[in-house]
């Protein structure tokens, strides 16, 4: 009996510790500001995949003239990926299709754009869509931006 509480007590434990390291992390990412919900789907298809897959929930956080982007469910302090404002291209923008509804947040729009040779998609809600296009434009003199 008194083993069997032992290990619940460690395991429940374990798991708050896990959870305050978890959310410890979010609150470090977000420290140094402009930061926004994104999803992001990395090598997307030619012909556009609405079914939904690909799709991973993170935080994205403007870093100088680039944007640094971190999944929500994971420890790493690390951004999983960096995009350079100058390498970014926008092809197009998109409401969300199909399954793509359940896979992302409410108010997404999906913005189709091409980094260094690989096609993306970011969803984020029109306040951060807004933020983002502006923070594209606003490049440095002599930076090529396109921004459709």
């Amino acid at each position: 009996m008194v083993l069997a509480l032992t290990v619940c007590g460690s395991v429940v434990a374990l798991v708050v510790v896990g959870l305050f390291v978890f959310g410890l992390r979010r609150r470090v990412i977000q420290r140094s500001g402009g930061t926004f919900d994104c999803s992001l789907r990395w090598n997307v298809p030619e012909q556009g995949d609405t079914s939904g897959k690909g799709w991973g929930y993170g935080i994205a956080r403007y870093s100088g003239d680039r944007i640094e982007w971190f999944r929500v469910f994971s420890y790493a302090l690390r951004p999983r990926r960096v995009l350079e404002r100058s390498a970014i291209e926008v092809a197009g923008r998109r409401a969300p299709e199909g399954e793509e509804e359940l896979a992302l947040l409410s108010d997404a729009i999906i913005l189709a754009c091409v980094h260094r040779g690989t096609r993306l998609e970011l969803a984020m809600s029109e306040d951060a869509l807004t933020g983002f296009l502006a923070w594209l434009e606003a490049a440095p003199p002599g930076q090529r931006v396109n921004v459709a």
